[in-house]
């Protein structure tokens, strides 16, 4: 099977460099009509997107730019406007666009916290939430979020980075389950990549020359395609795919009499014992578990209704 993106058009945030560039310049050479979005000053779009719009018409693509800061969510809307009456739909949103502000959280200004939130959190809100009528609308969509290992399993000195990285898994969450009647489908993305965020992490050059940001761009490539899975988390890197799966144990169940911090504490081991895990993919199975547990304890057949 050939993936192509032939009719299709994509709005990809922080396209001017790096992973965002990458990600625009696959789209484009399989087919999409794509939108670089970059931070410009002043209304003005950056000399970064326009480069990677030009890379893109040299080829024999189309594409436009755009200088939206993401977190705010009237230039996001003008980038959509923008889109619609260019070419009439939008089939992708790839949101990657990010920033660093790391610290310890000891020493983090709070301020630094709110920004690397507004920018990676409400600015995939913001996007996503443009295009979402659209692609309900058209009954297709594909949106990825990026999100990271910094939030998936946690990292020295980023907080902010992290909880704004977990934050946007948890909106695939809940999106690809209110888009799904709509063939919207929504996945994660989690690279690594030498980019300018990581060229200072890693020492070795035999290493960083495998971290390209196209060996990423495959997984993104495939996590938008027609055949795209749904909520799915996809670590990409080094020419490594993997996939990241939130289980739950199967846990226990404590009598009204027996629920103290103490016989929770006792059980632990028990609690946190990974035979029978199972993967939760709506909040409502936790309590449906708890509940049968529930059940179980007081011989409650919950198949009958009084």
């Amino acid at each position: 099977m050939s993936i192509n993106y032939e009719g299709q058009v994509a709005i990809v945030t922080g396209a001017g460099a790096g992973l965002g560039r990458s990600h625009a310049l696959g789209l484009a050479a399989r087919g999409a009509k794509v939108v670089v979005n970059d931070l410009g000053r002043n209304g003005q779009n950056s000399a970064a997107a326009l480069g990677v719009v030009d890379e893109i018409v040299a080829a024999g693509g189309e594409a436009i730019a755009h200088h939206a800061n993401v977190a705010n969510m009237a230039e996001v809307q003008d980038m959509v406007q923008q889109t619609m009456a260019k070419w009439g739909r939008i089939d992708i949103l790839v949101n990657n666009a990010g920033i660093l502000r790391d610290k310890s959280f000891g020493n983090m200004d709070i301020s630094d916290f709110e920004l690397v939130v507004q920018v990676h959190l409400m600015g995939a809100a913001n996007c996503s939430k443009a295009v979402w009528d659209i692609m309900k609308d058209q009954e297709y969509g594909r949106i990825v979020m990026t999100s990271s290992s910094s939030g998936l399993y946690g990292n020295f000195g980023q907080a902010n980075y992290g909880a704004a990285k977990m934050a946007v898994a948890g909106l695939m969450n809940t999106l690809c389950i209110e888009g799904h009647k709509y063939n919207i489908r929504v996945n994660c993305l989690a690279p690594t990549a030498n980019t300018a965020m990581t060229e200072n992490l890693i020492g070795d050059q035999r290493i960083l020359d495998l971290m390209t940001p196209e060996s990423v761009t495959a997984g993104l490539l495939a996590l938008v395609c027609t055949d795209a899975p749904n909520r799915t988390i996809l670590a990409t890197g080094a020419g490594g795919y993997a996939r990241t799966i939130v289980y739950e144990t199967a846990g226990i169940y404590l009598s009204p009499e027996e629920q103290t911090p103490e016989n929770v504490l006792a059980n632990m081991d028990q609690i946190s014992n990974p035979d029978n895990q199972t993967e939760l993919t709506a909040g409502w199975m936790q309590t449906d578990k708890f509940v049968a547990k529930a059940a179980a304890a007081l011989g409650v057949d919950l198949s009958k209704k009084d």
